[in-house]
């Protein structure tokens, strides 16, 4: 009884002493508020948790109305506490190791800037980032890289930036469009040559914003639109001097394929007037480090981007467009995709930006080559109305295309009223290509027909756009009137020389028979156009503007296309596919739109009379007595609705309606076959109407700058009224295939998306995740019957992005997608096509500078019906060592495929066949590199403020 009594109480006095000394706490939260000396809250405050040890980023915030914030569940420790304000000193503090679950600060005074003050707001201003309004301002320095990293890497670490696969860049969850250095323009508006170029080590500071798009700036009407923009801001040492890097990189022989090398180099030399950039790259590993542009003309494409920003209406709507894609060209358009078959890609280009108050001028000069060959098999199974047949095709293509690019901007202040602009775009381009191409047609009665062609092409094409703009502000604010005046012109001289030859086998008949072509063609093409546009600007009642513009455009084309028989030693014309032409395009448009502009609320409603004239005239030849004319006139009224409102606090609403009218292009409407394949015929249609396309969008985004929570959604839609399609038309006997364009109305289109992206735990975990609907329905005449193409997509996607620390990152994705098609006229042959796609990215930092990069990606496509099930894992893995006490060199090698999966295998059906198509592609490889960084002239470094 004696020791239970004891027992008891040293029970009570463990008790005791547990309640008086409890266990160190492990975590806590952190309070306070900010205010000014008058003890007035400051809201919307930059508050940034840092550690001490390394002043690393460990969380952020923004103070409420009340000034108050606070941070929840920090690990105990040493950190500094930094407050900013618009026009106050920062706020600086240590916290100490905390004792109690609650530490509250109570108020914390910001001191106003003083003169005597300027030099420790210098001292203590630099931090991890800063938040005014809608723009957020990183230190780059605060997020660490590995030497020798892109600007691209830097950007993945800062909080609100994601970059996809591609290079194409998000930020506050919305598209990046345009990216500057130092406010200057870098290689045009592609921002994937600064990113991918550019070293992260050169970077001071980078700024995201929304400015306004390029034609607000130019007409100075502010339509709400904004352009979500990146500003890289330059260290003072890379501003003297010159700063770059070179890269040289080789690998044996493997694989079945020949060796490997790729070369790539970059020198910037900038200051405050002045950026000099060079830039060059060459490869054969598929490495083509091409703009859209630049790959749109590899693929052959014909179309020119015109100086569209000298079109005034609708806030710079061109709500009519030719689509002369390729038109009349005699260039074999390259059947694979980017980054299929063997390419030896060679490219390199000068830019150079200056810029004053008065007047800024820059100009850039691009070349880039690329020789690109393709070994394909395609398999189809066709079905007519009273028979079936299948193809077997192998083809070998070799295509060259190298084309140079000038673009030029001139822009001088007149004086406070008037600006001037001049805007210059030139392209030269040349081409060849050669192909080989086998075709097995076997029908279901066992006839069979042997199709052997070569087809041997080259082009030339030269284009230049320039346009004078002049814009007057006058007296009353707001009032203004702008002109423009354009001219472009765009040549191509083409030779094509084609062979096709026929053998058969089975019960043929005479009627299953085609003829063999020995056939030389060419093709001159010359189109000129001159437009002119005016618009005015009168604000009233000081919420409203009234905008009125008139658009003219004069086009001529002129097209002179010979094919001549070749046979016993002689050329014979071809007149049945020989074609000259003259065609002129009138096009006015007058309009007037009505805005309204409120706090943040900008509305416009506007409508405008758009008037088509073509003139023109067509023969077999230019010699010709006798020319048949095409006359036509569309005359059409395009209303357009708009609405952009800012619901502050970084919330924006979105939304229109307007009217897209698609001109036929001057090959679809000429009457004439183009045989370039001889299986597959082109037509053109004299009788093609414009095809007009009602279109509607609403959407929403917002953006927390304090939690770095974004989230965005949309809705759009389309239906059509007289939409170009290209009905087919087979022979039954010759099995030749006729593609006709024609107008057929009841297309539609409806599609939404979703986004929502969030810090699982800021600066070192992010999830994104997005979803995307669409459903359409297209008309097309299939052998003479009506066929409706109905198509449900479905979409959904999810990133997630670790950065706990500065030894390791992680980058993951995973993308689901389902396509459902059904067709009206052959319903057993509807189809669910399955794309999921996984892919991670791991960096990883070892002792001695030795570092880690792993990537894999993993594609599954399965298709049950046609009993497809493919899963191509790609895996590539790179070591390098950085060299040097200066850390000015690496040394690294590189897998690409690792496991030797890398295949170019695609399945599709259409409503009235199946087809699936197998290309040669490279596939493993390893090479071994060496990268040398250029450092700027060493200065000592002038800090600007941080407010």
């Amino acid at each position: 009884m004696k020791n239970f009594f004891l027992l008891a109480m040293l029970c009570l006095l463990s008790v005791a002493l547990y309640a008086q000394n409890p266990p160190g706490i492990t975590r806590f939260t952190l309070q306070g508020r900010a205010v000014d000396t008058s003890s007035v809250p400051l809201p919307s405050s930059t508050v940034m948790l840092l550690s001490a040890k390394d002043s690393s980023l460990v969380n952020f915030t923004r103070t409420g109305d009340n000034g108050a914030f606070s941070f929840k569940n920090i690990k105990v420790g040493n950190y500094v506490l930094k407050i900013s304000y618009v026009g106050l000193i920062p706020y600086n503090a240590v916290i100490k190791p905390a004792t109690e679950a609650v530490v509250d600060l109570g108020p914390l005074k910001l001191k106003p800037i003083t003169r005597e003050l300027m030099e420790v707001v210098v001292r203590t201003a630099k931090a991890p980032l800063t938040i005014k309004g809608d723009t957020i301002e990183y230190n780059a320095s605060s997020f660490k890289v590995p030497p020798g990293s892109t600007v691209e890497d830097l950007l993945r670490k800062l909080p609100g930036v994601q970059i996809d696969q591609d290079g194409n860049i998000r930020a506050q969850g919305q598209d990046v469009k345009k990216l500057t250095v130092d406010g200057k323009n870098f290689f045009g508006n592609d921002p994937k040559q600064a990113t991918k170029n550019l070293q992260a080590e050169a970077i001071t500071k980078v700024q995201v914003f929304n400015d306004k798009t390029e034609q607000a700036k130019l007409t100075g009407v502010d339509d709400g639109k904004k352009e979500k923009t990146i500003n890289l801001e330059l260290k003072e040492e890379f501003k003297k001097g010159g700063f770059g890097k070179v890269t040289a990189a080789g690998g044996p022989a493997s694989n079945n394929v020949s060796a490997r090398a790729e070369a790539k180099g970059i020198y910037n030399k900038f200051n405050a007037k002045h950026q000099f950039s060079l830039v060059g790259l060459g490869n054969n590993t598929n490495q083509q480090g091409l703009s859209r542009d630049d790959y749109q003309d590899f693929r052959g494409s014909n179309a020119y981007n015109s100086n569209q920003n000298a079109d005034f209406g609708f806030s710079g709507g061109n709500y009519f467009y030719f689509s002369d894609s390729g038109d009349e060209g005699l260039g074999i358009p390259v059947s694979g995709r980017q980054g299929v078959g063997f390419s030896n890609n060679a490219a390199g280009g000068a830019n150079y930006n200056f810029d004053t108050k008065e007047k800024k001028w820059s100009g850039s000069y691009y070349y880039n080559q690329t020789r690109l060959e393709l070994d394909a098999q395609r398999l189809r199974d066709v079905t007519l109305p009273q028979s079936t047949y299948s193809t077997n095709e192998t083809s070998n293509q070799v295509n060259f295309n190298g084309n140079h690019r000038v673009s030029l901007r001139y822009e001088k202040q007149l004086d406070t009223l008037n600006t001037l602009i001049f805007i210059n775009n030139s392209r030269y381009g040349t081409g060849n290509a050669r192909l080989f191409r086998i075709q097995d047609l076997v029908r279901s009665n066992g006839a069979a027909t042997h199709n052997e062609s070569t087809n041997a092409s080259d082009q030339r094409q030269f284009a230049t756009s320039n346009s004078f703009i002049f814009r007057h502000k006058m007296h009353k604010k707001g009032r203004s009137i702008a002109a423009s005046a354009t001219y472009e012109v765009n040549t191509n001289n083409a030779n094509l020389i084609l062979d096709s030859q026929n053998t058969y086998s089975g019960p043929i008949t005479a009627a299953d028979k085609s003829a063999d072509i020995h056939q030389d063609q060419r093709n001159d093409i010359v189109r000129s156009e001159y437009k002119a546009s005016l618009q005015y600007v009168e604000p009233f009642a000081k919420r409203f503007t009234w905008e009125t513009f008139f658009n003219f455009s004069l086009r001529n084309d002129e097209v002179d296309r010979d094919v001549f028989n070749r046979g016993d030693s002689r050329y014979i014309r071809n007149d049945t596919l020989s074609l000259y032409y003259k065609n002129n395009y009138v096009y006015n448009r007058l309009g007037s739109s009505l805005r309204y502009s409120y706090k943040g609320l900008n509305v416009s409603a506007g409508l405008a009379g758009q008037r088509f004239t073509l003139n023109g005239q067509f023969a077999p030849d230019q010699t010709s007595t006798t020319f048949t004319p095409i006359s036509r006139v569309f005359t059409t009224l395009i209303p357009n609705v708009g609405l952009n409102y800012d619901l502050k606090n970084n919330k924006y609403l979105y939304g229109g309606y307007d009217v897209s009218v698609q001109i036929p292009t001057s090959r679809d409407l000429q009457p004439v076959r183009n045989n370039s394949n001889p299986l597959y015929i082109n037509q053109g249609n004299p009788n093609l109407l414009p095809q007009l396309g009602h279109n509607v969008n609403l959407s929403f985004n917002y953006f927390n700058p304090g939690s770095f929570i974004n989230a965005y959604v949309g809705l759009y839609g389309t239906k059509y009224v007289n939409q170009i399609v290209y009905s087919q038309k087979t022979d039954p006997q010759t099995l030749v295939t006729v593609i006709t364009p024609e107008n057929l109305s009841g297309g539609k289109s409806l599609g939404s998306y979703i986004g929502f992206g969030f810090p699982l735990k800021k600066t070192k975990a992010t999830l994104d995740l997005n979803t995307n609907l669409s459903f359409s329905n297209n008309p097309t005449r299939i052998n003479d019957v009506i066929n409706d193409t109905r198509a449900q997509n479905y979409y959904g996607g999810a990133r997630l992005s670790l950065t706990p620390t500065e030894w390791l990152t992680f980058y993951g994705n995973a993308n689901f997608g389902v396509n459902n098609t059904q067709f009206s006229i052959s319903d057993n042959r509807n189809q669910t096509f399955i794309n999921n796609t996984f892919s991670g990215d791991l960096n990883l930092k070892l002792p001695h500078d030795l570092y880690i990069n792993t990537s894999l990606n993993y594609r599954v496509s399965k298709n049950e019906q046609l009993n497809f099930d493919q899963r191509i894992p790609i895996w590539n893995a790179s070591v390098y060592h950085i060299l040097g006490k200066a850390k000015r060199a690496e040394i690294r090698l590189t897998a690409v495929d690792m496991l030797n999966r890398n295949v170019a295998v695609t399945l599709n059906r259409g409503v009235n066949y199946t087809q699936s198509e197998t290309i040669q592609t490279l596939a493993r490889y390893f090479t071994i590199g060496f990268t040398y960084n250029m450092r700027g002239v060493q200065a000592k470094m002038r800090r600007d403020g941080f407010f």
